[in-house]
């Protein structure tokens, strides 16, 4: 149990060995765990190969990891001859697991293992995480009671098996040879509970002082307590002794591990009422630097202590709930469904703590690359920063590959109660497109409306140190939450304030002349006039700007009192929470079957239109055709800011029970008339096994008694789009000439173009031909693009 890798090397290279592989073991992982076609397994510290060959010759393709080179440099000499087995040299609570294979196992065995890990938790969850679906996780180790008593620290007791079993769906437990054989299947989630422990406290009251420390992998310290729960170090301050020193005091005579009093720094305090009305107070205290070896000297009071990876405190059982919530206090939202407390942040000059595992750092390079290759960051500056800034300590709640994901995928970190995302960490191609469009200088002073901190430190990070970033949400735990991260891992040139950023920054944060530039990051169904007058003259404002429904970030340029558009880009957001957030004006139709969604803000007379409904339906071929992936979002907004009546037809039926054609949960460009009603649909009118081959034509169908004449202005509108927006080349389809003027601006002093008008601002959009000089949109591949089922 103090062995280490060069330890376990020298001892497999001395001839010494492990216990045999048994008939018995064969037999119950031959019945239960067979392999299927095409599987793989994963044998984790595979000694000197005799299982892995056995997995071998079930069928597995097999990759035997050891963390001792002495074992396997045996295993490759004595199974030579074996075919399907690759031998890792990598240590899995300490390297990064790049080498394993990136479709994960249908088996992956611990045996004789487990008791020998110092991060058990966050072993075993990594290890779940990469089975495919159906595949087992098979533990095979010592239990106490068969095990001589000098030798039951690499044996397992029934509280530890029960904590290895739990929160898997199916276990099974067999023996073999008095080892204890677990055969877990998931996915596993444990979920994390907060409890108290049995014996209330006594006195007037409980005060005490809990230490918040991460390791040089930005792990967690956390203790398993014999009470059957995780618990942070930490204990009551004697006298008149300060919370920082008992903090640290306590961390060394629970784990060993040695700590000044001047890297220890009250954060919060926490007020609740313990078991039996006893009042609480504990100061949650974050130590940022420490030296020694962890041990564990009360062992009467802990079985063990170890560093928890973030993303694993979700399930992880039960924690005591003062623990559990000082976690809460540094991490917010890194475990969900706490106990209320009263919380008591102290503003507190602690220094950003430093701290990520090799696996961070390679996949934050690979997310980079992924964002540069597609041309979302052609500056030096925000490639640095995709580089640099690390991602998934603003997301601790998910693992290393969901937060640094480069595809087009959000990390959601908030819902509401209806299971909406009300907060996220934006996709890296579009936060690092935005960002770009900002044309941000060193130096510059930038103005962020809807908080999170991942992207205003990739701002802090290309204006350098020189730069400033005041970034300000609405909802208070959003703040804390970006408080907490920017403090843990930021640069220290964000500001973060509780404000409705529709109101822009409070005016002591407002530099003379205005912010260099200003980011919205959610969904924006109006401009709000003080974000126009806090740019300074020339300045830029990128927001989501929905215009007819449809999202684009559009970068605007400041000049005197109107904003000039100077970029799209095809993107979605969370919703507006402030003052300017909108109801959309809704109608349902045919008992709920259909919605029609007025986006411009104004509904339109619905009069008859059940009854059209139920009537003829006129169609018009547009002649307008387009192959598989096409892009047809200049389309969608060409239509929003053109047709008069513009509107969005939703169905919320199958197409075969209803009588619109439209996909279930899908929506079309629509115009309403008199009783009468016009949409545009796809219809496929060739396939073919390639995508090629394949190919689809704009539709029109019309109903009530205008049906003809609002399905031929649909069309005509198709057909303009086709000739002078679309491109063949989907990157390439042709902007409008957008400006944003102040609200009350008379309609003499507005340029020619169609006027959509909203509280705060008239948006004046128009379409020039094709060939004319106009900025390029930036679509994201894939965005509103023809797909199969169109």
């Amino acid at each position: 149990m103090g062995y280490t890798r060069a330890d376990w090397s020298n001892h497999y290279a001395a001839g010494k060995c492990f216990r045999q592989l048994g008939d018995k073991e064969k037999g119950l992982l031959a019945e239960h765990v067979p392999a299927p076609a095409g599987g793989r397994a994963l044998d984790a510290g595979c000694g000197t190969g005799e299982l892995a060959v056995f997995l071998a010759s079930l069928g597995y393709a097999v990759d035997a990891v050891d963390f001792a080179e002495g074992a396997l440099e045996r295993a490759r000499a004595e199974h030579a001859a074996v075919d399907g087995v690759r031998w890792l040299n990598l240590d899995l609570e300490r390297d990064d697991p790049a080498p394993l294979h990136k479709d994960g196992y249908d088996l992956v065995t611990l045996r004789l293992m487990y008791p020998f890990l110092t991060r058990r938790m966050s072993v075993v969850h990594a290890l779940g995480e990469r089975l495919r679906p159906g595949g087992a996780l098979v533990v095979i180790t010592p239990v106490v009671e068969h095990t001589p008593e000098e030798r039951r620290r690499i044996a397992l007791d029934e509280d530890e098996i029960g904590l290895v079993t739990e929160g898997w769906e199916t276990v099974e437990r067999l023996e073999a040879d008095q080892l204890a054989v677990l055969v877990l299947r998931g996915p596993c989630h444990t979920g994390t509970r907060a409890v108290e422990r049995q014996r209330p406290p006594t006195g007037l009251a409980v005060t005490g002082a809990l230490a918040i420390v991460t390791d040089e992998a930005g792990r967690v310290l956390l203790g398993r307590s014999r009470r059957h729960m995780w618990e942070l170090p930490g204990g009551k301050s004697i006298g008149s002794e300060s919370f920082e020193a008992a903090a640290v005091r306590e961390l060394a005579e629970e784990t060993g591990l040695a700590a000044e009093v001047e890297n220890a720094y009250v954060v919060t305090m926490l007020a609740d009422a313990a078991t039996g009305d006893v009042p609480r107070l504990t100061a949650v205290v974050r130590i940022t630097t420490w030296s020694g070896t962890l041990t564990n000297p009360e062992v009467d009071k802990f079985d063990r202590w170890e560093f928890v990876d973030l993303h694993v405190l979700s399930c992880i059982g039960a924690v005591f709930v003062p623990a559990a919530q000082s976690l809460d206090a540094v991490w917010p939202g890194v475990i969900p469904n706490l106990p209320p407390v009263v919380s008591y942040p102290l503003a507190v000059d602690q220094p950003a703590v430093p701290g990520e595992p090799d696996e961070a750092v390679r996949l934050r390079q690979a997310m980079a690359e992924t964002v540069i290759d597609g041309g979302w960051a052609p500056s030096e500056a925000v490639r640095d920063a995709l580089r640099t800034v690390p991602r998934h300590r603003f997301a601790p709640e998910v693992s290393l590959a969901d937060a640094y994901d480069g595809g087009d995928r959000a990390v959601i970190t908030r819902r509401d109660e209806t299971g909406a995302s009300i907060s996220s960490v934006s996709a890296a191609w579009l936060q690092a497109d935005m960002i770009e469009t900002l044309r941000l200088k060193p130096g510059a002073i930038v103005f962020e409306a809807g908080s999170g901190g991942y992207n205003a430190e990739l701002i802090a990070h290309v204006t350098g140190p020189d730069g400033r970033v005041v970034t300000v949400d609405i909802d208070p735990w959003v703040v804390r939450r970006t408080h907490r991260f920017t403090t843990e891992a930021g640069s220290g040139r964000v500001r973060v304030i509780e404000a409705d950023a529709a109101l822009g920054a409070p005016a002591h944060l407002v530099p003379r002349g205005g912010f260099d530039a200003s980011v919205i990051t959610y969904n924006c169904w109006d401009i709000s006039p003080a974000w126009r007058e806090q740019l300074a003259e020339g300045g830029r404002l990128v927001l989501p700007l929905e215009i007819g429904g449809y999202t684009r970030a559009i970068a605007f340029e400041r000049r005197g009192q109107v904003l000039h558009a100077r970029h799209f880009t095809y993107c979605g957001f969370v919703r507006d929470q402030g003052q300017q957030a909108r109801t959309i004006p809704v109608v349902s139709l045919l008992d709920g079957g259909l919605t029609l969604r007025f986006e411009h803000g104004t509904a339109a007379g619905t009069e008859g239109l059940e009854e059209a409904l139920r009537g003829k339906r006129h169609e018009i071929a547009t002649g307008v055709t387009m192959g598989a992936g096409t892009y047809f979002g200049s389309l969608q907004l060409y239509a929003a800011t053109t047709l008069p009546g513009f509107c969005r037809l939703a169905a919320h039926q199958d197409p075969e029970q209803g009588v619109t054609g439209i996909t279930k949960d899908r929506d079309a460009p629509a115009i309403v008339g008199d009783a009468s009603l016009a949409y545009l649909i796809s219809v496929q009118t060739k396939d073919g096994k390639r995508p090629e081959d394949k190919e689809w034509e704009w539709v029109v169908h019309a109903f009530g008694e205008q049906a003809p004449q609002l399905a031929e202005q649909l069309a005509v509108t198709v057909r303009a789009w086709d000739r002078h927006v679309r491109a063949d080349d989907n990157r390439k389809h042709a902007d409008p000439v957008l400006t944003a003027h102040p609200a009350g601006t008379p309609d003499d002093l507005l340029p020619a173009g169609h006027v959509l008008d909203k509280e705060h601002c008239r948006l004046v959009v128009r379409w020039r031909e094709r060939d004319a000089l106009l900025p390029h949109p930036v679509e994201r591949p894939g965005a509103d693009v023809v797909t199969e089922g169109v």
